[in-house]
């Protein structure tokens, strides 16, 4: 069966920071991923909090971090972060690996319209579908995960969930660059 993520925003101006929901069966959802945009803190802030602030009114830069529950513990665990130098450019952290955002949305020719990762081995791509949605495609091209920009719902199929901490940044990042016109 498909993962089916509800996303929700605080702010529809600062998708950085979101909360995923799992479609269970009926009407009932979980809470599954957790992003959050934090300001890089000076060295001294252990001493002095840092204020928390979004990009739309503060710095560019900054960290988002993103928390998966683990569905059998029930216990928050850190799924990776994007640390921001500017709104289009970040290093992203999957674990030990460090992915620049420029590898994880890799236009084939420079006028193409869809964004290439690879992960888990194999490449994939995100490709723009009518109005504002997306799907991604494997490099057979079979659809592996959509978006719906309608319901701002992500469906992942079964044959992607291996890689389901990827799909969900990778949607992030092409959602977050084409909302600052730059695709």
């Amino acid at each position: 069966m498909d993962t089916v993520l509800r996303l929700a925003y605080p702010k529809p101006e600062e998708i950085r920071t979101f909360r995923a929901y799992k479609r269970l069966d009926g009407a009932a959802e979980l809470e599954l991923y957790e992003a959050s945009v934090l300001p890089r803190c000076p060295f001294w802030s252990v001493l002095t909090p840092c204020k928390f602030y979004h990009s739309s009114y503060g710095p560019s830069d900054g960290v988002t971090t993103f928390q998966r529950k683990n569905l059998t513990t029930n216990v928050w665990e850190p799924a990776g972060e994007i640390s921001w130098t500017s709104n289009t450019n970040a290093s992203v952290h999957f674990g030990i690996n460090e992915v620049n955002i420029r590898d994880l949305r890799k236009p084939k020719k420079s006028s193409s319209q869809s964004r290439r990762f690879k992960a888990g081995g194999s490449e994939y791509k995100w490709k723009m579908a009518e109005g504002n949605d997306l799907f991604c495609v494997d490099s057979r091209g079979k659809t592996v995960a959509t978006w719906s920009q309608e319901e701002t719902t992500l469906r992942v199929g079964v044959q992607a969930e291996h890689i389901l901490d990827r799909i969900v940044v990778t949607c992030l990042l092409n959602l977050w660059i084409r909302q600052l016109g730059l695709w």
